[in-house]
């Protein structure tokens, strides 16, 4: 009697493409906003010239200025955020939060006039890059995510494996497609090409992306990002962090810098040492003495100013550059304007310079619209390979099921992926806690029912 417990390879192999179907939805997704949020300065100049764009004339408004401005217009709005002109013909932008809502405000640095507002979520860019980030849905989207691009790991690793050319010579069908075949051959071509000329491409966006992960991207930063405890040691410290000024929508400061303690303000210098309560103490440092702090220690364009939220909370300005060597995060003081931190590239240690450095080429930021059109290559690519295995499945599928094409039985037992599999559920935890619960549920469930059919 033929034995029906399934081997490994058996295992893998549905396993391959269970999880195929579930990571798919998510590479198209990724792909597409990713699309979207590459071409940002595009898309902004063409969408929003009337709020990004002034005409010089004549001497600029200072910070302070354009701040009375903003707040004579929403005296109950909560400002959390400046940004200044980038150039002479750039606007300023003020982040308000008025009720549940929060808007940027873009003010004309040389009138003083209110350009126009937009909502901070409500827009383009903002829903491309939280999509992108936590499907609208916050911690629990951020770990689906992190869980669809650890499967896709996965899926590459185990894919190249899968397709490689075995007793016959690397060409046709591996190499390059046969546009001559139809069918089902051709979607097998399209996948097994673009899977193996795209693997290493595919696996960079993935890994680069998955720095950014809340679970393992804090972990990896926890494990790998350090900066010397002294560069705090001077200055009290909260028990909040910089990545807290980070939302999904907005990035403000570094990843380098996400896990650092935020300094504290010291209320009693705003009373010349007196034992004044935190809470009547009132900022004595204005928003243009913090543009001047900026200016002073040549901090890049492109800079924002983040307000303090609490009596204790300080001024942070930070540059996410798109190079990242410009990169630059400063803490002041709101009351004596003394500069409680000053972290830019040269402390980065190797870990924070790989991955600030991989996230702009995964952005397609270092070199201008060459870099922009071959991220769109990849994206593309990854697109082809997704809808193209999506369409293979499909038309090798059983007849009249949802299930798993027949097995290949010309390849030998997967020995080598064993070892791959629980390598990889080790390296990403949430892929090895889900590949335990695939194999118990696969085990104790699908193929006891599957024997039961057959027999």
């Amino acid at each position: 009697m033929k034995n029906s417990t399934p081997s490994f390879y058996n295992l893998a192999w549905r396993w391959h493409f269970y999880a195929g179907l579930f990571v798919i939805p998510f590479m198209i997704m990724l792909s597409l906003t990713g699309i979207i949020y590459l071409f940002k300065p595009q898309l902004d100049g063409l969408m929003y010239a009337d709020l990004l764009q002034v005409e010089a004339s004549g001497q600029p408004l200072t910070a302070d200025e354009m701040l009375g401005r903003v707040q004579a217009v929403y005296p109950q709005g909560s400002i959390g955020k400046y940004q200044p002109p980038e150039d002479a013909s750039s606007s300023a932008l003020f982040v308000v939060k008025v009720g549940e809502r929060t808007r940027n405000v873009f003010v004309d640095p040389y009138g003083g006039a209110i350009l126009g507002t937009q909502d901070t979520r409500n827009n383009l860019q903002a829903l491309a890059r939280a999509v992108h980030s936590d499907l609208l849905i916050g911690t629990p989207g951020d770990r689906l995510i992190e869980l669809a691009a650890g499967w896709g790991v996965v899926l590459v690793v185990s894919g190249l494996y899968l397709w490689w050319p075995r007793g016959r010579g690397a060409g046709a069908g591996v190499l390059w497609p046969r546009l001559t075949a139809r069918g089902r051959l051709l979607w097998r071509d399209l996948h097994a090409v673009t899977g193996f000329w795209g693997a290493l491409l595919l696996l960079f966006m993935l890994l680069t992306g998955m720095t950014w992960t809340g679970f393992w991207g804090k972990q990896f930063a926890g494990a790998w990002n350090q900066f010397p405890a002294a560069m705090w040691d001077q200055v009290p410290t909260s028990d909040r962090q910089a990545g807290e000024l980070n939302l999904s929508h907005k990035q403000t400061v570094p990843w380098a810098l996400e896990n650092t303690p935020l300094p504290e303000s010291d209320p009693h210098a705003a009373h010349n040492g007196g034992a004044a309560p935190a809470s009547n103490a009132t900022p004595t440092v204005g928003l243009q003495q913090v543009v001047d702090i900026a200016s002073e220690r040549g901090v890049h364009p492109g800079y924002s100013i983040s307000f303090p939220a609490t009596p204790t909370g300080v001024y942070t300005i930070s540059v996410f550059a798109d190079d990242p060597r410009n990169d630059a995060t400063l803490h002041v003081d709101q009351y004596s304007g003394a500069v409680l931190g000053d972290v830019r590239w040269a402390d980065y240690g190797l870990a924070a310079r790989a991955v600030e450095s991989g996230v702009m080429l995964h952005q397609g930021k270092l070199y201008g619209l060459p870099h922009q059109l071959f991220i769109l290559f990849v994206c593309l690519m990854i697109l082809l390979s997704s809808v193209s295995g999506l369409i293979m499945w499909w038309k090798r599928r059983p007849s009249g099921s949802l299930g798993v094409p027949p097995l290949r039985h010309d390849l030998p037992r997967w020995k080598v992926g064993v070892a791959i599999m629980i390598g990889l559920g080790v390296l990403f935890p949430l892929v090895g806690a889900s590949l335990l619960a695939i194999w118990a549920l696969d085990y104790l469930l699908l193929s006891r029912l599957g024997a039961r059919r057959l027999a």
